[in-house]
């Protein structure tokens, strides 16, 4: 079966699980599963049900594909993700937006947890991504194309969408919450980085580093999917405050902001 037809075939089965296909996905980073519990009418489904899905087996992260309404809108939550510090290739690491791509989404929310190196962000800030840089040493699109998927070549000038980010300002702004932008950065991981890596990352211009996000977006926009992009800055880099970095931080930082990120994403959703 070739990656295309594993991809199909997942597709194929979540299509037989719901009565409406969703337009509108969202995939929700480290600690921040809590929105997919709040879909009205929500079908669950466990990746371990679903043909050739790849599981999901970090903290923090559920491993559920759940499609259900938000204002009214029929979108796909996908809570957790497959990560290449894992050790799986990155056409398994974005193999969920490949088949959120066949579903016929147009539209896809990234989220994260990340690291600021913006010394200017207060932990807990939710940041729009601007744009990215990839220093994961790969891109997921290296290999023989697939014409089906998209384009050789893919242009990457706005992988984020302007018109979304703006969206994005207008629903902080309902929730009096002014968003920072800024640009986020892709490591492999799965360790953290070092303060000297922090210094090296902040003089290129980067404001938020994690080991997610970047893949998928660049496959989200090989298939022509609209993107917006946000991090949760769950910890301050490393060097940047006189203590050790630790994945609880993360944990206890995502559960402190949850309530304001589901309604930031409820007004996002709720504008398209």
């Amino acid at each position: 079966m070739t990656y295309y037809d594993q991809v199909k075939e997942a597709a194929d089965a979540v299509k037989a699980r719901v009565h409406e296909v969703p337009r509108i996905a969202v995939v929700l980073g480290s600690g921040l599963g809590d929105f997919a519990r709040s879909l009205e009418g929500g079908v669950s489904m466990p990746y371990r049900e679903l043909p050739n899905w790849p599981a999901s087996h970090v903290v923090g992260h559920e491993g559920r594909l759940v499609v259900g309404t938000v204002r009214g809108r029929t979108i796909a939550a996908l809570a957790g993700r497959s990560h290449a510090y894992e050790g799986h290739e990155l056409r398994t690491v974005t193999f969920a937006v490949r088949v959120l791509g066949l579903l016929g989404v147009q539209i896809l929310v990234l989220t994260n947890a990340a690291g600021g190196v913006n010394t200017g962000f207060a932990q807990g800030a939710l940041m729009v991504i601007d744009d990215h840089i990839n220093l994961m040493g790969n891109n997921p699109l290296v290999g023989p194309n697939d014409d089906r998927f998209g384009p050789r070549f893919p242009d990457m000038t706005e992988v984020y969408s302007p018109r979304l980010r703006r969206i994005a300002d207008e629903a902080g702004r309902d929730i009096d919450r002014r968003l920072p932008h800024g640009i986020y950065v892709a490591l492999l991981g799965p360790s953290y980085e070092t303060p000297a890596e922090i210094r090296y990352l902040r003089e290129i211009g980067v404001d938020a580093v994690g080991m997610s996000t970047v893949p998928e977006a660049i496959v989200a926009r090989h298939m022509g999917i609209e993107v917006l992009g946000i991090s949760c800055i769950s910890n301050m880099a490393a060097g940047v405050l006189p203590q050790p970095l630790d994945h609880a931080e993360v944990m206890e930082t995502t559960r402190q902001v949850r309530g304001q990120f589901i309604a930031l994403l409820e007004g996002i959703i709720g504008r398209l």
